[in-house]
């Protein structure tokens, strides 16, 4: 795709993509998996370069855009705040400006959502979101591909999330709206989803459970997340205090159905958000989950540089 081109797209939210583009993107990542799983060589992003930058540290970030760019024939340049002009003085624009006419791509992961976009609208070529405070779209494109690979379409389905309405859960809302399932949403009292921040336009994809358990009752998929995310540091024993309800164990998954599956994006503390007996117990699929990060990744990179492929 040539700088300047219309057709571009970012990646900066879930709602940045159509429910059709959705479902083209799962298919071309059950066959971009596929071929990895058997030893054959798809390359059709060779001689392109992704920028990787970073404010917020990740492994499994780092590491499943870092190999599946490779993977797909491409190059990487990795950036941290520490050894590039973002963490100065130079104003975000003029940084995209200069990084976008040297690569072809670039992935940002930082703090607030503003700053992505700000510089997305002064890049010539398409951003992805690797994580913001408000949003983690690439993070839920992994979770539904696995609900998919192990259970079929999501439409129709519910999916609990229980714990704080974080970055995640907003994710989960705006997939909620566009793909047709619902979120069963439970947080305690003050750590709510702001739904101004998640910004769906059916109210009717998303309902507000005071209990974990009455929000696990029935669904298809129960997901949490840490009580304290990156950057909330401070708040960590005020959460460990509010959350202590709201650790995800046996008792809630035999709420749910019995053909349901947890998830967790990682890192996860075992005894606090969800018991080991879960994450390590046979409806986990969080191993699948992390995996397939990589193999969405590689299909939203293609698509975003190629387009359509066939």
């Amino acid at each position: 795709m040539k700088p300047g081109d219309r057709l571009m797209k970012h990646f900066l939210q879930f709602k940045d993509l159509r429910a059709e583009e959705y479902a083209y993107l799962f298919e071309r990542t059950r066959i971009i998996k596929t071929r990895f799983k058997n030893y054959e060589r798809y390359q059709p992003l060779a001689d392109r370069t992704l920028a990787m930058i970073f404010e917020k540290a990740s492994t499994r970030t780092r590491v499943s855009f870092e190999a599946g760019m490779y993977q797909m024939g491409g190059s990487v340049v990795h950036l941290t705040t520490g050894d590039s002009q973002l963490g100065r003085a130079e104003p975000i624009e003029d940084s995209a400006r200069v990084i976008s006419r040297m690569v072809d791509l670039v992935m940002i992961r930082t703090y607030e959502q503003a700053k992505i976009e700000r510089f997305a609208a002064h890049s010539r070529v398409p951003v992805i979101n690797g994580l913001t405070n408000e949003f983690h779209p690439c993070q839920i494109l992994a979770d539904i591909y696995t609900y998919i690979e192990h259970r079929g379409s999501i439409a129709g389905k519910v999916v609990a999330w229980v714990g704080d309405g974080n970055n995640m859960a907003n994710t989960w809302l705006q997939a909620a709206d566009i793909l047709g399932f619902t979120v069963h949403v439970s947080t305690p009292e003050g750590y709510a989803v702001d739904p101004g921040v998640a910004g769906v336009a059916r109210q009717d994809c998303w309902r507000v459970f005071d209990h974990p358990m009455d929000a696990c009752a029935g669904a298809d998929l129960v997901t949490t997340d840490v009580w304290t995310s990156m950057g909330y540091e401070a708040q960590n024993e005020e959460r460990r205090k509010a959350f202590v309800d709201w650790c995800v164990d046996e008792d809630m998954m035999a709420a749910a159905r019995p053909d349901a599956l947890f998830m967790h994006c990682l890192p996860a503390h075992r005894g606090e958000e969800v018991a080991a007996e879960v994450i390590d117990g046979p409806q986990s699929v969080v191993w699948d989950e992390a995996e397939n990060r990589m193999h969405v990744q590689k299909a939203l990179m293609e698509y975003l540089l190629l387009g359509r492929i066939g």
